[in-house]
């Protein structure tokens, strides 16, 4: 059935592997599908959880390939720095500054169809299931990563309530981080929740934020790391 769906477009395409071992194997296919439409959401309208959800955005596009992103936008509250700290520097990223849903929506189409980018990002409130869909054909044919970025809007709204044809959903929380044995602030948090996968079983990870290589890893309590002194 999948093979006819997708009428063998996505059957050679490598998956887009986020690194962790424990993440990836509970992905359908060991990774999330590069030609394809992945939604992700902040799991509640505040600042915490929306950083977590960008930058978990432009984990999945720096690690989608080494060309160009673009990013589609309707508002100017991205900060380049922080992207960067997770492993997508500014000479990566092609900004399209929108008017609205609409515009960003098809921004992301036409990016999609380009097939020349590593991935296309899109920040929307709402996206009718007509529209998920041209989106998920787009990526299909072109093999380029479609990433949607669902804002919370003042009606407060769950971002993830309308039906989508995406092949994955996630939601972003941010989560206390480590206790240090020293005073300080140890490594941000995400509670990192695939709440649908095609294929595939919902999950929930308690995840460390990325480094500047995009790398991320799941949380560990301090004394179960190991002593890089020692070790050295």
């Amino acid at each position: 059935m999948r093979a006819i769906e997708t009428a063998g477009r996505a059957a050679a395409r490598p998956c887009l592997r986020l690194g962790v071992a424990e993440v990836d194997a509970r992905l359908a296919g060991g990774g999330l599908a590069a030609g394809a439409l992945h939604e992700i959401a902040p799991d509640r309208p505040d600042l915490g959880d929306d950083a977590a959800a960008t930058l978990f955005a432009a984990v999945l596009a720096a690690r989608a390939g080494e060309g160009t992103v673009l990013w589609a936008l309707s508002r100017r509250d991205l900060f380049a720095p922080g992207l960067a700290a997770a492993g997508l520097p500014p000479d990566r990223v092609l900004y399209a500054e929108c008017r609205g849903d609409e515009e960003v929506l098809a921004v992301m189409e036409e990016g999609l169809r380009h097939g020349g980018l590593a991935a296309v990002v899109g920040e929307a409130g709402r996206a009718a299931m007509a529209a998920t869909r041209r989106l998920q054909l787009a990526a299909e044919e072109s093999g380029t990563a479609a990433l949607m970025l669902k804002r919370w809007r003042r009606n407060g709204a769950d971002p993830l309530a309308l039906p989508s044809a995406a092949v994955t959903r996630w939601r972003l929380a941010s989560a206390p981080s480590a206790p240090l044995d020293v005073p300080g602030i140890g490594r941000a948090r995400w509670r990192l929740v695939l709440a649908r996968q095609r294929g595939g079983e919902p999950c929930e990870w308690l995840m460390e934020a990325p480094d500047e290589t995009a790398r991320l890893a799941l949380a560990a309590d301090p004394r179960h790391r190991p002593d890089r002194a020692q070790a050295a």
